[in-house]
């Protein structure tokens, strides 16, 4: 009996198409992994965006219904104050609501513009949009989106 000497291994057809088929898988899969960085980002807005509005709401109910002037800098929110909104060091004072001043993490900006809409046309680049309108606004805060002016969509 004669013994047939056969060498085992893929061939190049093989390998080619093992090296098709994980690119094809490849341009499926990571696009969608870019998708998830943003979409994260704008799920970390939105939830800011919830406890910024609960932390105004309160500072409003601890301070006579007086808005925070959050269009200055984020002191009101961060700092402990005495019921007109001054700080104060006081045991029986308010606050802070916030560690920290917030980062909008679309834009990466935490400045704070004025205003009840989109900025189109102002000049400035914010992180967030306030309608303080001088303490008669509603004390609603937006994010804004990538291009640092148009309020983030809801």
């Amino acid at each position: 009996m004669h013994a047939r000497n056969r060498k085992s291994g893929f061939t190049l057809v093989e390998i080619l198409i093992v090296v098709i088929i994980l690119g094809i898988l490849a341009a499926i899969v990571i696009p969608q992994f870019t998708n998830a960085s943003q979409d994260a980002r704008e799920s970390s807005l939105l939830s800011q965006l919830q406890t910024l509005r609960s932390q105004i709401e309160l500072y409003k109910l601890q301070h006579m219904d007086k808005l925070p002037d959050l269009v200055t800098n984020w002191n009101p929110l961060t700092t402990k104050t005495d019921s007109s909104g001054a700080a104060s060091a006081a045991p029986d004072a308010f606050g802070p609501y916030m560690q920290s001043a917030p980062t909008n993490p679309i834009n990466t900006l935490a400045t704070v513009t004025d205003g009840d809409s989109a900025l189109a046309g102002s000049a400035t680049d914010c992180g967030f949009i306030f309608d303080y309108n001088a303490g008669a606004g509603t004390g609603r805060i937006w994010g804004t989106g990538t291009d640092k002016k148009t309020k983030f969509p809801e």
